[in-house]
């Protein structure tokens, strides 16, 4: 049975075929392998590790490896892939030496406002955690799954926000745990760079849709997606006007590979797309995507007198420096995952 996401594998491959000798023989450690970036990362990585024959693997960390195999069997069973249960703030070690680290655990998909003590907990402790188990085991080269959140609150007028964008979180603001803990998590990558040498690629990411994102998350999105698959009206909880980008997962795993092989250590890179639309626009294109005649309901009324908010990321650096790109558009994006949705149990479209 053909895999349902070979043609995107297959496109990730050719975008970064020749960095996978990297990885010949060695063996990496990924925490948060079980999330959006970790099961885009995972199934990129077998792909190559069996097309190219690199007789690589991976010891990936995960709370629960029977869930996960419940959920997604295929990569469950692999071979080249060894769950291990434990919590990324106090996990036993794996013995052997490991070449590549991932952190890609805490994204924001995972956020729970009701213990904003733990999940920053979680952040810093886990951040610290993997980067003293990258140096215990001789690992070099660290990819950290940061935020665009670290920018804080984008200025209206700032079209785009790049790296050198010296703003902060509103500490006192009730969602700034995960954003400020990844900020601390990056000064923790720099302090290991400096003190005992390894080279720590910092990925900030903004927005994504694609397989494997829950669409019961907090993003507008797949709110959305989940709206039109379940037959209901979409419905927009604010004016519309506030501009988000999205890239699909394919790319995400171009990009994020890129970074850890290419990247500079301690240089940060915004991830995303630079396609800005409002959500006004996301809702309508996500009706757009079906085949039936889908509403679509903005509760508020845009005030001609305010600029739209934005979280829009430069991607210069990206595209000058290591030669990312979108190469997936938008609609492409959007009809991709419905269409994967749609060939899933409807548990999961509920998720």
């Amino acid at each position: 049975m053909a895999h349902p996401l070979s043609g995107d594998l297959d496109h990730v491959l050719e975008c970064t075929r020749p960095m996978w000798e990297e990885l010949r023989g060695r063996r990496i450690f990924v925490t948060g392998g079980t999330g959006f970036y970790g099961c885009w990362l995972l199934e990129t990585f077998l792909w190559a590790n069996h097309r190219l024959g690199l007789d690589a693997s991976a010891v990936v960390l995960t709370r629960n490896p029977d869930a996960f195999a419940r959920r997604v069997p295929h990569l469950a069973i692999d071979p080249a892939l060894r769950f291990v249960a434990g919590d990324v703030r106090d996990f036993d070690f794996p013995e052997g030496e490991f070449s590549h680290v991932v952190h890609a655990a805490t994204d924001a998909s995972s956020y729970v406002a009701a213990s904003q003590l733990a999940y920053l907990d979680v952040i810093a402790k886990g951040t610290q955690r993997t980067l003293e188990f990258a140096r215990q085991s001789g690992a070099r080269k660290f990819l950290f799954a940061s935020s665009g959140g670290v920018y804080g609150r984008q200025p209206p007028e700032l079209e785009r926000i790049d790296e050198d964008y010296l703003g902060a979180p509103d500490v006192t603001g009730p969602g700034a745990c995960y954003p400020e803990g990844k900020r601390f998590a990056e000064l923790l990558c720099v302090l290991y760079a400096r003190e005992h040498g390894i080279e720590p690629k910092l990925a900030r990411g903004f927005s994504f849709l694609g397989p494997y994102m829950p669409l019961g998350g907090r993003s507008a999105i797949t709110g959305f997606m989940r709206d039109a698959l379940n037959g209901t009206t979409i419905k927009v909880n604010s004016d519309g006007t506030t501009y988000r980008t999205y890239l699909y997962g394919a790319d995400l795993a171009i990009w994020l590979w890129t970074i850890l092989f290419k990247g500079v250590s301690c240089r940060p890179y915004n991830v995303g797309s630079g396609a800005a639309v409002s959500i006004a626009d996301t809702a309508r294109a996500v009706a757009k995507a079906f085949d039936r005649q889908v509403h679509v309901d903005i509760a508020g009324t845009p005030d001609p007198t305010k600029l739209p908010e934005r979280y829009v990321p430069s991607l210069a650096r990206a595209e000058s420096e290591l030669g990312l790109y979108q190469t997936i558009g938008f609609d492409e994006a959007i009809a991709r995952s419905v269409a994967w949705y749609s060939r899933r149990p409807p548990a999961m479209v509920n998720e």
